[in-house]
C-alpha cells in the first residue's frame, strides 16, 4: 500500500508543480544578489549575510530560510489535506476500504507519503540552490565558510551542519503533516482541511507575536523553525534546536493518533 501511494505521489503532475514552484523563489533571489550586488561583500555586513554572497555552497540554507516560513507550510498543508478528503471528495475512499486494506494500514501509507513529499522537496529545494548557488555566487574561501558567529567552518563542518539542518527543517514539517492529516480525516473537502492547517500555522505566527501569549510561545508550530541557523554558530546552540525536535515530535504524535482515532471510528459514505 505504501508503494503504491508513493509512486501515484511521485507520477502526479501536481507534486513536480509544487516542488517548482518551491525551487522559483530561491532561484530568483540567487538571480537577484548575482546581479545586483546589493548585499553587503566578505568584510562587511553580517559574517554569515557576506559569506552566503561570497559562497555558494551556503546557498541552501538560504534558500531554506525563504520557503520554510511559509511556501514549504502550505504546500504540506495542501498534500496532507488532500490525503484522505481528496479520496473521499472523488468518491475512491470506500473502493479503497472494499479491497483488503485496513483503514490504519491506509491512513500510515498517506503519512509516509506526506513526509516522502517533505524530504523529496528539501531535497530538491537544497540540490537546485546548491547548484545556483555554485554557478551565480562563487565557491569557499581557501580559508573557509564564516559562521555565524564570526569563525571560520572547514567544508567537512559546513557538510554535516547542513545535512543536520536538512534533517531539522524535515522533522519541522512532520507537525504540520500531522495536523493536515488530522483534519483531512473530520471533513471531506480537502481545501477545507488544507485551509485548516494554514489557520493553525497563521495562528500561531500571529500568537508568537503576542506578549501576552508569552506562556504559549514555547509550544506553538511555528517557534523553533528557523533554529537551525543556531546549527551554525560556533559553538553550536543546541537549546532551540532540541526544544524545536521536541515540539514537533510532539505534535506528530498527538495529531497522527488524533487522526487514527478519527478514521477508525468514520462512518465511510463517500
Amino acid at each position: 500500500m505504501i508503494a503504491v501511494e508513493l509512486i501515484k505521489m511521485l507520477i502526479r503532475p501536481r507534486t513536480w508543480m509544487i516542488i517548482g514552484m518551491l525551487v522559483a523563489l530561491p532561484t530568483l533571489v540567487a538571480v537577484l544578489l548575482a546581479v545586483t550586488e546589493l548585499g553587503p561583500r566578505p568584510g562587511t555586513g553580517p559574517p554569515f549575510l557576506s559569506a552566503v554572497l561570497s559562497d555558494g555552497t551556503l546557498f541552501p540554507l538560504a534558500a531554506l530560510g525563504v520557503v520554510l516560513p511559509l511556501f514549504l507550510p502550505i504546500a504540506v498543508a495542501v498534500l496532507g489535506g488532500d490525503a484522505i478528503a481528496g479520496e473521499s471528495q472523488t468518491g475512491t475512499l470506500r473502493y479503497l476500504l472494499v479491497r483488503p486494506v485496513g483503514r490504519t494500514s491506509l491512513l500510515l501509507a498517506k503519512l509516509v507519503t506526506v513526509v516522502a513529499f517533505v524530504l523529496l522537496a528539501v531535497l530538491v529545494v537544497a540540490g537546485v540552490s546548491y547548484l545556483e548557488g555554485r554557478l551565480l555566487l562563487g565557491t569557499a574561501p581557501a580559508t573557509g565558510t564564516v559562521s555565524l558567529s564570526g569563525s571560520t567552518l572547514t567544508q567537512q563542518d559546513l557538510g554535516w551542519r547542513t545535512t543536520l539542518a536538512l534533517g531539522y527543517v524535515v522533522i519541522c514539517m512532520l507537525g504540520v503533516a500531522a495536523v493536515a492529516l488530522f483534519l483531512s480525516t473530520v471533513t471531506t473537502s480537502s481545501i477545507a482541511a488544507a485551509l485548516g492547517t494554514v489557520g493553525v500555522l497563521i495562528a500561531s505566527t500571529v500568537l508568537l507575536g503576542l506578549d501576552a501569549a508569552a506562556a504559549l510561545h514555547p509550544y506553538l508550530p511555528t517557534r523553533y523553525w528557523l533554529a537551525f541557523v543556531d546549527l551554525f554558530r560556533d559553538p553550536i546552540m543546541w537549546r532551540d534546536v532540541q526544544r524545536g525536535l521536541v515540539v514537533q515530535l510532539s505534535y506528530l504524535v498527538v495529531f497522527t493518533l488524533a487522526a487514527w482515532a478519527s478514521f477508525t471510528t468514520k462512518d465511510i459514505t463517500d
